[in-house]
């Protein structure tokens, strides 16, 4: 419904963390809007995401962090970027040149939102004159709810229904939300606990 208008290029950060990829990408899945990412972007995630879960003495973190990349790449085949090179040359001026990528491959697939935690790194100045904006994903998946809160409640409630280890209540789901810095999604999904 809104996935032919809407495109959003997820930088790394955001999609190193377990939480913020599986709204987003559920999300996504529900055709609120096109999910796009580069190769570079999702090597960073692959890296991002091992030293996570070796942080946490997970033994075969980087075979988990190859698993989720494939996984993710696997349901969303059409999401990957490619040959945007020739946009780094827009893209000056970032306070991180090294950021470039992302501002670049956006511009390639006609992304109208950059979802990352790195706001400063991508100025509503610079981005303005793109025609496009970042978003934390925060910001993001709370508007993206707003949209249609019935459907995506329920995208949402398939998403904790999958999980098993351990399983989660509603409850449960909106205070890991709150931990992982999502206040602003779980105060509009709070009105809809009973759907979650």
């Amino acid at each position: 419904m809104f996935a032919n208008r809407y495109t959003a290029f997820i930088d790394a950060c955001t999609l190193a963390g377990t939480l913020k990829r599986n709204l987003l990408l559920t999300l996504a899945e529900a055709e609120f809007f096109r999910v796009r990412w580069s190769e570079r972007v999702m090597d960073e995630t692959e890296a991002a995401i091992a030293r996570i879960l070796g942080g946490k003495g997970v033994a075969d973190a980087e075979d988990c962090a190859a698993r989720a990349r494939s996984s993710m790449e696997a349901a969303f085949e059409d999401a990957a970027v490619e040959e945007y090179d020739v946009f780094l040359g827009a893209c000056v001026g970032l306070p991180d040149p090294n950021d470039a990528h992302v501002v670049a491959a956006a511009l390639k697939t006609q992304a109208a939102t950059i979802v990352t935690e790195n706001l400063k790194d991508f100025p509503e100045a610079i981005l303005a004159g793109l025609n496009m904006e970042a978003r934390s994903a925060d910001q993001f998946i709370a508007d993206t709810i707003a949209l249609d809160p019935g459907r995506a409640v329920a995208a949402i409630r398939r998403m904790r229904e999958r999980f098993k280890r351990p399983e989660k209540t509603a409850e449960v789901l909106l205070l890991d939300m709150e931990a992982d810095g999502l206040t602003e999604t779980v105060d509009v999904l709070r009105a809809h606990v009973l759907s979650l």
